[in-house]
């Protein structure tokens, strides 16, 4: 059984900053998919952004925050990371991180591919 545990988040300023950070511990592959997921009030929850925890650590990301959001990660500490620059209202919402107990990883963002979740965190962004 993996367990996520997510920290970060808060409120800030369209233009500002914020760092996410997902603790994985429970797993037995060192080899996944781990990344963040997003849900706003009122819609569906849609990827973000997703790493292979494996040789190489690619990543992938949604359209939506290419060239203003980095995910990575810490072998050392099982702990991935959400740096995200730039952000604009419409990033508010509960985000979430996942695990897929599979080795490998693309842009998936079909949640029902994802095993396991964090209880999620929130960011606001305000106008």
């Amino acid at each position: 059984q993996v367990r996520l545990t997510e920290s970060g988040g808060g409120s800030v300023q369209a233009g500002g900053s914020l760092r996410l950070s997902c603790a994985a511990s429970g797993y037995a592959s060192t080899s996944n998919c781990m990344g963040w997921f997003r849900q706003a009030p009122g819609k569906e929850r849609e990827g973000v952004a997703v790493i292979f925890t494996g040789r190489g650590s690619a990543t992938y990301y949604a359209d939506s925050v290419k060239g203003r959001f980095t995910i990575s990660r810490d072998p050392a500490k099982y702990t991935a990371y959400l740096q995200m620059n730039a952000l604009k209202p419409e990033d508010t919402g509960m985000y979430y991180c996942t695990w897929r107990d599979l080795s490998e990883c693309d842009a998936d963002w079909s949640t029902d591919h994802y095993d396991y979740w964090g209880q999620g965190t929130q960011v606001t962004v305000s106008a």
